[in-house]
């Protein structure tokens, strides 16, 4: 979250970590299948706050695959994508629930 600086009204200061944006069009499926997907998407980037930069800003765009993968593959393959943005991401330790 962005708040204003108060010693300098022209510079705003952030708080509170990295930010996750998720895109779950109708393309994934209906509004139950991305409602899941999105509930999915945003558990595995609660696991990775820690690991991740908190000036840093990620957009993940579920494709339509994403509907009939479960959680395990999501999280491969999202820690993939961040990987190879160069992002701080532990190993993948399997199955963390």
């Amino acid at each position: 979250m962005d708040h204003p600086d108060p010693g300098d009204p022209g510079v705003r200061v952030r708080f509170g970590g990295p930010r996750f944006g998720l895109i779950v069009s109708k393309a994934v499926g209906s509004a139950v299948v991305r409602h899941r997907v999105a509930r999915r998407l945003r558990h595995i980037c609660a696991e990775l706050t820690a690991d991740i930069s908190a000036e840093v800003d990620i957009v993940i765009r579920a494709l339509p695959g994403a509907a009939g993968a479960d959680s395990d593959e999501l999280r491969r393959q999202l820690r993939s994508g961040l990987r190879r943005l160069d992002l701080p991401v532990a190993a993948d330790s399997g199955a963390s629930r």
